[in-house]
């Protein structure tokens, strides 16, 4: 199961397990990732396009937890599916993505 996950409450689903290493995987093109980012506050952030998921695979093998992030949240849900399909249990998708993130919790973030 993929939990769903408002940016708001991301940090409290990394805390529900406390002793899991746990990363926020931002699936977004680079571009977008230069246009707006976050700060990681308690876990790891990784930056890998959607399409480099499957080649980049095993970088992801030392984390416990994964939350995915993309724009809007599609994509980001669309590669925690592929995790959850390659053996990974833990997962999160950031609902509405980082639109959300600058919208509901970052307004530090820029919007695009």
């Amino acid at each position: 199961m993929i939990d769903q996950v408002l940016p708001a409450d991301l940090a409290a689903w990394f805390a529900r397990d406390a002793s899991a290493k746990a990363l926020l995987l931002d699936v977004r093109e680079p571009w977008e990732v230069q246009t707006a980012s976050v700060t990681p506050r308690g876990y790891a952030l990784l930056a890998i396009p959607m399409n480099q998921i499957p080649s980049r695979l095993p970088e992801l093998g030392g984390y416990d937890r994964i939350a995915c992030l993309c724009h809007h949240g599609a994509r980001s849900q669309h590669v925690a599916a592929y995790l959850s399909q390659h053996g990974f249990n833990d997962l999160a998708n950031v609902a509405g993505g980082i639109d959300a993130w600058a919208r509901q919790f970052d307004p530090a973030v820029p919007r695009y």
